[in-house]
């Protein structure tokens, strides 16, 4: 009899142990809702972010860390963002319901901030941050130092890693600074992000926010011939068959022909490859469009850092049938940027 308690209460160690490890694997909720304010901000939506705001104040949130989160997110989306954001963050705090927690604290006048910031940036990069870019431009670098990573830094409030999950959905919710993403992304997982919880912060964030259509339900049953989640809507089954595909970010699916009929494809949201067999990959953002020749092997699928949308259209055909193949492998995937 005492073994057996002896086994249970070994599983149940296990069981508590292993939970911990798993939840410690995924952002946190305060992490979460400061992932969806920064996103919204960032994207100018404020419609969804006084609700967003309401809900990680009721989650734990305190005002001053919500409020640290917007004043850094102007060194990424602008004043006017970041001070419209403020704007309803004050308006929701007159309530008096939620706690204001602990304040920033400035820098000393006298302090030397470009230092300070230099050696914040330093850490969080890795290595000193040099290049023609600084050089041209000198003047950004050392306001990069001194007040990014000087002053707004050092108030503290926010962790390292709680400012770059700050940074990473404010750069994944915008167009066109996928280089800064991608920077960031490295600099969150230096401060200890991993892998799982990098792609939470995309999945939350960079999913398409104005539809042209309905994303559709989860791609059950092709799921065998995509790595990753996708999302199906059929359009139309008449005449000409037309679908919405919807890929998560890393999603793409298999190598694959189209016979007799070929496919068109015509890109209406986030950033994504199309590739044939024995040529480079294309890249693809909205407005794009890819005439596929049947009986030519190939994939498409969504890049690493963004969600990816496409119209399908096929091609009238009698007898017509796709081939499914191999997988894309995730040496050459992991190549694109």
């Amino acid at each position: 009899m005492k073994n057996i308690f002896k086994i249970l209460f070994v599983i149940v160690i296990l069981l508590f142990y292993g939970g911990i490890v798993m939840a410690a694997d995924n952002l946190s909720l305060n992490q979460q809702n400061l992932v969806l304010i920064s996103s919204y901000t960032a994207s100018g939506d404020m419609k969804k972010l006084e609700p967003a705001i309401v809900k990680g104040l009721e989650d734990g949130l305190t005002i001053n860390e919500i409020k640290e989160s917007l004043v850094q997110l102007y060194a990424y989306c602008g004043f006017p963002r970041s001070l419209n954001a403020l704007s309803v963050l004050l308006n929701v705090s007159k309530s008096k319901k939620y706690k204001d927690g602990v304040e920033g604290i400035p820098l000393d006048k006298n302090a030397d901030k470009n230092k300070i910031g230099e050696n914040t940036q330093t850490e969080l990069v890795g290595q000193p941050v040099k290049g023609e870019l600084f050089e041209f431009a000198p003047a950004i670098d050392d306001y990069l130092k001194e007040h990014l990573f000087g002053d707004i830094f050092a108030r503290g409030v926010l962790s390292h890693k709680d400012r770059e999950i700050v940074t990473i959905a404010a750069l994944s919710a915008m167009d066109g600074v996928n280089p800064q993403l991608n920077a960031h992304i490295q600099i969150g997982k230096n401060t200890g992000l991993t892998d799982k919880q990098v792609s939470e912060i995309l999945i939350l964030t960079s999913k398409p926010k104005t539809k042209v259509f309905d994303i559709g339900d989860k791609n059950d049953a092709y799921a065998k011939y995509f790595k990753g989640q996708s999302y199906l809507k059929m359009l139309t089954t008449e005449q000409v068959v037309t679908a919405n595909v919807t890929f998560e970010p890393g999603c793409r699916n298999n190598w694959h022909i189209h016979h007799k009929g070929g496919q068109i494809l015509l890109v209406t949201g986030g950033r994504g490859y199309y590739q044939e067999w024995g040529k480079d990959p294309v890249e693809l953002v909205k407005g794009d469009v890819v005439n596929i020749p049947p009986e030519t092997k190939h994939w498409h699928g969504a890049a690493k850092d963004s969600w990816f949308s496409h119209v399908a259209i096929e091609a009238p055909s009698i007898g017509g049938s796709n081939e499914w193949l191999e997988p894309v492998s995730d040496e050459d995937y992991n190549k694109l940027k």
